[in-house]
């Protein structure tokens, strides 16, 4: 099979951010565009030759075309086998756990996640390692910056694999094995969890929904939840992966899984409400009438984690992002174990499970995790809920509130400030930066700043240094407000402030969050110039 060198021109903009390289489809459909990145990661990778890797993504637009161009150039650069997802799928979850299983140099996920998709969308792709985890700034920088020079790379010249079923190929010396997206996850999934007192619970006439957002957890959840757990049909609502996500938005929160909210709202006959995301490792949790943050969606499962099988014998530890709130710090005290608070990220947790120094993991952006795999995973978050459901014989709200009895509540938001001019999203950062000296001792009515800083991490492992991971305005009573500017975005700046504050007296734990809050979300447009730099009265998304 000819192996043909290419002949390039580098790209100044592949930097990859915190989950790899996300642009718009027509960018990466700019000539040789996927091909110089590829080749980049190719490149800098731990010697690929001979070597097993797995590739898959979430059925976005433009997912099937970059699968076979990348297996090409897997082709011709050495790569002895491919493990690849049936029609291309794999969730970011599964290939993790797949790396893991099938010892892979690492592996290939095509997914922008919670972002939009179609042709005039987004698209992503990134590296995860042999642990299973995304590749870490020490892998991501050599990436960029031999992307910055490539003149060339290699593609064979061959026809493209047919990856509508499951079987092997061949492609030069190169094995593709194409294989169930779903077998490995779930067989992973029924060894942590009880299986059989969730089919129980189904069989005695509990209810629940679903929302795979037409992205990759449908497969995953239908599998799992109605084939083997023994959910009613149709307990997985939009459950065919599109390309466009059926036109809608699959991030899986209050305001875009709009359908689930209301199935669970009013007089329903459901009793628990889960959503997912694009590439399946967020996760949104809902009672009737009941919605779980997922701060506090951290903190129960840590202080519970003890009930289920894969977890019976405790938590070596938990961690949690700086923006996350502070629930779980509360349940790790009382537990005797160290939480660890990191940058925004899941590869800052890699270090950590590797050393077990963690068990369990989470970021506020919806995303809660284990040392199962490398990744957060959406549907194991949903598992672990409806196995402790089973064994608490208890509704999500009871759960959460005797959880807030016991150690106190952290009220809890997010306002996010989307597509906001870049250059003015910098300047409110500067302005923040250069304001926290004189901000440190000031009062802002019954609230006065004991400490401000720009968050900065050195990691317990291996002592690299994170800086400028957010501000953070520390209260003199707990309180919290940190502003950052999002990664995850392919257009502007997204502006995100998080706001909370601890309750301890159990008559006070059931205020609106909002208005618990109000006072600080006043102060937090206050002392950014929020609405006066951006123009905007109010945020595009509450969580």
């Amino acid at each position: 099979m000819k192996i043909n060198t290419i002949k390039t021109q580098a790209y100044n903009d592949q930097e990859p951010g915190t989950s790899g390289l996300r642009k718009k489809v027509p960018v990466f459909q700019q000539s040789h565009y996927l091909e110089n990145f590829v080749q980049s990661v190719f490149a800098i990778a731990d010697d690929i030759t001979g070597q097993t890797m797995i590739l898959g993504g979430d059925g976005r637009y433009y997912n099937k075309q970059a699968i076979q161009i990348i297996l090409k150039m897997a082709a011709a650069n050495g790569v002895a086998k491919m493990i690849v997802g049936q029609h291309g799928l794999l969730s970011t979850p599964a290939a993790s756990a797949l790396i893991r299983k099938h010892q892979a140099v690492g592996g290939l996920i095509l997914s922008a996640s919670h972002n939009p998709g179609g042709p005039n969308a987004d698209f992503g792709i990134k590296f995860n390692i042999s642990n299973g985890g995304p590749a870490p700034t020490s892998f991501t920088e050599p990436v960029f910056k031999f992307s910055q020079t490539i003149s060339e790379y290699k593609i064979v010249d061959t026809d493209d694999i047919d990856l509508s079923s499951t079987g092997q190929h061949t492609m030069g010396d190169m094995v593709i094995d194409i294989i169930d997206p779903v077998d490995t996850y779930a067989e992973l999934m029924a060894q942590l969890f009880d299986f059989n007192r969730i089919r129980s619970m189904f069989e005695s006439g509990f209810s629940m929904r679903f929302d795979a957002m037409h992205a990759i957890t449908g497969p995953y959840a239908i599998e799992i939840l109605e084939n083997q757990l023994g959910a009613e049909s149709g307990t997985v609502m939009n459950g065919k992966p599109l390309e466009d996500f059926g036109g809608g938005h699959p991030d899986p929160n209050l305001v875009h899984a709009h359908d689930l909210v209301t199935a669970l709202s009013g007089n329903s006959q459901h009793d628990f409400g889960a959503a997912s995301d694009g590439d399946g490792d967020r996760n949104m949790i809902l009672g009737k009438n009941f919605f779980v943050t997922p701060s506090d969606s951290l903190a129960v499962m840590a202080a519970n984690a003890h009930l289920l099988p894969g977890y019976k014998n405790g938590l070596s530890g938990v961690a949690r992002s700086m923006p996350t709130s502070a629930a779980v710090d509360r349940v790790a005290d009382q537990l005797g174990i160290k939480c660890y608070e990191t940058p925004t990220g899941w590869k800052f947790f890699g270090n950590l499970l590797d050393a077990s120094k963690i068990t369990l993991c989470g970021e506020e952006s919806f995303g809660t995790g284990s040392d199962h795999v490398r990744e957060k995973d959406g549907l194991w978050a949903v598992l672990f809920w409806l196995n402790l459901i089973a064994v608490k014989q208890q509704s999500v709200e009871q759960i959460v509130k005797d959880h807030w009895a016991r150690f106190g509540r952290n009220y809890y938001c997010r306002h996010d400030y989307e597509a906001i001019n870049s250059q003015i999203a910098d300047e409110l950062m500067s302005r923040l930066r250069d304001s926290l000296v004189s901000l440190k001792g000031q009062t802002f009515g019954d609230y006065s700043i004991e400490n401000c800083d720009d968050f900065c991490y050195t990691d317990p492992v291996d002592n690299s240094i994170s800086e400028n991971q957010g501000i953070r305005l520390l209260f003199t009573d707990g309180s919290r407000i940190i502003y950052r500017l999002s990664g995850t975005g392919t257009e502007g700046a997204t502006l995100r402030v998080y706001i909370e504050k601890y309750e301890a007296d159990v008559a006070r734990q059931n205020e609106d969050t909002q208005q618990a809050l109000n006072a600080l979300i006043t102060i937090a447009d206050t002392v950014a110039s929020i609405k006066k730099l951006t123009g905007r009265e109010t945020p595009d998304v509450i969580t």
